[in-house]
């Protein structure tokens, strides 16, 4: 099925939770990290019960230092 991720049509398969795909975008250390499905920002603890689905539009933010 086709999503987007970061403004990218991106292919995943049917039921691909949430934490799958920060997984392979982001790595394994989500420190830092948030992201929102359809604009709605999803709680960390809710990434493995976020099942995505057809045409889903997900952002993924990440902290980083500077200045």
């Amino acid at each position: 099925m086709e999503i987007s991720i970061n403004h990218i049509k991106t292919t995943v398969e049917e039921n691909t939770s949430l934490t799958a795909v920060v997984a392979t975008n982001s790595g394994e250390n989500t420190k830092g990290i948030a992201v929102a499905v359809n604009e709605n920002v999803v709680p960390k603890n809710e990434w493995d019960n976020t099942i995505l689905q057809e045409n889903d539009t997900i952002i993924i933010i990440k902290a980083t230092q500077g200045g």
